[in-house]
């Protein structure tokens, strides 16, 4: 897995990048072929913006973007969200391979 983390008008300072780290590593949990996490934080007006893009094989993108006034409950809300789109997207994938072999019934030609 691929993790890219860029910020714009803003320092991030090790504690925050080493938490980021580690809740991208959560997701392989998952199982799901995670190839590449982009994390964008960017400082706006008053907020801060902060983008998960996640790739996964087979799958389209799940893009998960979040603001807050504070860096840190934007990067907390935004792993949350993401966690949660790919929880869904996991039990997506997992329900239709639900049908196997066995359960097939012949057909009468």
């Amino acid at each position: 897995m691929n993790v890219q983390i860029r910020t714009k008008d803003i320092t991030l300072h090790d504690q925050l990048r080493s938490h980021i780290e580690a809740a991208v590593d959560a997701f392989s949990k998952y199982g799901l072929d995670i190839t590449t996490v982009n994390v964008n934080i960017e400082a706006q007006k008053k907020d801060v913006n902060v983008e998960f893009d996640i790739h996964v094989a087979h799958a389209q993108p799940v893009v998960i973007n979040q603001s807050d006034a504070v860096l840190d409950a934007a990067i907390d809300l935004a792993v949350d969200r993401a966690t949660t789109a790919l929880r869904r997207l996991h039990e997506k994938m997992t329900s239709k391979q639900a049908t196997s072999v066995r359960e097939l019934e012949p057909l009468d030609v």
